[in-house]
């Protein structure tokens, strides 16, 4: 996997609360972006991308009694950020795999891959990491088209499609509380299309 190496681990109670702190060798090359949103298109190699299919597709066989996303939140959540569809919700039958959970373009580097920030790694809905990075790509279409494009073997189909419908969710959520509120009229016409595409395919829905 290609993340810093884990050094060290220490974890005390003081005054009440609990603390844990780790130590990671020194992540080589830069964050692709100082933001999780792309500001400026990232110049990657073939073999950068066929890096982040690999690792992906191999961190999604991991098993992990640790959760990312839960199911109770999308139950939650996606009716009410995503009535404007004005229809039933899409679903797919239940597929979860182990995801890094936050994989957007400040936590990737390069010129060399590497992966940063895994605090937050647990099980989350399948594809919920490509769909994560492409939809925080979509300020920068032809950027989108690439990660579309890269990582199709996640994206496609409709569990990749839910996975996106997933991400939208938490995304207008956190616009309400003024996280990237420029995002808020794409990402309302990216689920507009993938809500369409999934019910022209005729899949399950609430």
């Amino acid at each position: 996997m290609p993340r810093p190496h884990l050094r060290l681990v220490r974890q005390w109670v003081e005054g009440g609360n609990a603390y844990k702190a780790e130590l990671y060798d020194h992540a080589a090359g830069e964050p692709l972006s100082l933001t999780p949103a792309l500001t400026a298109k990232p110049v990657l190699t073939a073999a950068w991308w066929r890096g982040l299919r690999t690792a992906l597709a191999c961190l999604s066989t991991l098993h992990t009694g640790r959760t990312a996303v839960r199911q109770a939140y999308l139950d939650r959540a996606m009716p009410k950020h995503l009535a404007f569809l004005g229809g039933p919700l899409p679903t797919v039958p239940p597929a979860w795999s182990t995801a890094h959970g936050d994989l957007h373009w400040a936590n990737l580097v390069g010129p060399e891959l590497g992966i940063l920030d895994w605090e937050g790694w647990g099980t989350a809905p399948a594809g919920y990491d490509a769909a994560l990075l492409h939809v925080y790509s979509l300020g920068m279409p032809e950027t989108a088209e690439r990660v579309g494009q890269e990582l199709s073997a996640f994206l496609d189909g409709e569990e990749g499609r839910f996975a996106e419908l997933v991400v939208i969710t938490e995304l207008l959520q956190s616009a309400e509380r003024g996280d990237n509120v420029e995002l808020v009229p794409v990402l309302r016409r990216r689920a507009k299309e993938v809500w369409l595409r999934m019910m022209a395919e005729g899949a399950p829905s609430y």
